[in-house]
């Protein structure tokens, strides 16, 4: 195990195959989109699978692939077989907006992926449009279904948007009355290639609980596993659980866990920093295993103690959620 200069451990990575999306989110790009990636500027897979394999040998154990949206890159289930294989991984998950996922849920089952993080704001059809700008919620749904049949843990991460969804945290909620998923609504951050939508964050992870509490006064909180960036609850007689998690209000970063690499190859030891390495330079400069694992030593050296830290070292968010890696 690897420990960062603030004493985490570092067994978590965010791996984001792909910088595209075939939704066009409010609150993570712009209606018109986002400039893409020219193919030659994303990590090929083998390029990919060769860091996972140096950062497993310095003790990450789980790898969440993300993207942009996985499913469209072409070659992607082949990518996670080769994963599977790696000495040191027992967690493989994904995260997905579940346009495309249904048809590859039996493979993932039988892959051994342990959960799946499913995009959905929304149960309404008509406000899927709106935020999403695409009509295809019945699709995503579809995917819910299937996952939930294969046995594959589920959780619903849900934006909370002011003036968007937020009639939406209660049908939500009222999902984990007879499915077993765990329904996360996080707080909106600025990751949507324009800035910051508000000037003040109406919903913040406790007004989200009030309103949940307010239609729910039974609402229990849970114990919170290590590493956990969600504050979870339970309705008693439920079967699923509730989380919320504060991504703009950073309260989890003191048992962060994770580091993120863009599809470009860009490492992130927090969510809201710059881009620390250049990791992409150091593979096709012909650099060593050594070499690699010498420069992620000297990147969680000096790794900003929470994401207010390292938002202040670097100049306005602007960037898309989408380039980031989910």
């Amino acid at each position: 195990m690897i420990y960062d200069n603030h004493n985490r451990p570092i067994s978590y990575l965010r791996l984001a195959v792909t910088d595209r999306c075939n939704l066009r989110c409010f609150y993570c790009m712009p209606e018109e989109g986002i400039k893409y990636l020219p193919k030659h500027q994303v990590l090929t897979y083998e390029e990919m699978e060769r860091l996972v394999r140096v950062l497993a040998r310095l003790g990450v154990q789980k790898v969440r692939i993300t993207g942009g949206e996985p499913f469209v890159r072409a070659g992607l289930m082949d990518f996670l077989h080769r994963l599977a294989e790696i000495d040191g991984l027992n967690d493989i998950s994904l995260t997905t907006n579940g346009v495309l996922t249904a048809p590859h849920i039996p493979a993932l089952a039988a892959l051994g992926v342990k959960s799946v993080n499913l995009s959905l704001d929304t149960l309404d059809r008509e406000r899927f449009y709106k935020i999403t700008r695409r009509d295809e919620l019945p699709a995503v749904l579809k995917t819910l279904d299937a996952l939930l049949e294969a046995g594959i843990q589920t959780k619903i991460n849900a934006v909370v948007m002011d003036g968007q969804n937020t009639q939406d945290l209660v049908p939500l909620t009222e999902m984990t009355r007879t499915m077993p998923v765990d329904v996360r609504f996080i707080e909106e951050m600025p990751f949507n290639g324009e800035g910051s939508h508000y000037p003040v964050l109406n919903w913040t992870h406790r007004r989200i609980i009030d309103e949940i509490r307010a239609h729910f006064p039974d609402l229990q909180k849970l114990p919170d596993p290590p590493f956990s960036t969600s504050a979870n609850y339970q309705i008693p007689g439920h079967q699923g659980t509730i989380g919320v998690i504060a991504a703009f209000s950073r309260t989890f970063c003191g048992s962060c866990n994770r580091i993120r690499m863009t599809a470009q190859g860009t490492l992130k030891t927090c969510l809201y920093d710059n881009g620390v390495l250049d990791v992409r330079a150091l593979l096709r400069s012909g650099a060593s295993d050594e070499e690699l694992t010498t420069a992620f030593l000297k990147a969680f050296s000096h790794r900003p103690a929470n994401g207010f830290e390292a938002e202040q070292q670097r100049d306005t968010v602007t960037e898309s959620m989408s380039t980031i890696g989910g």
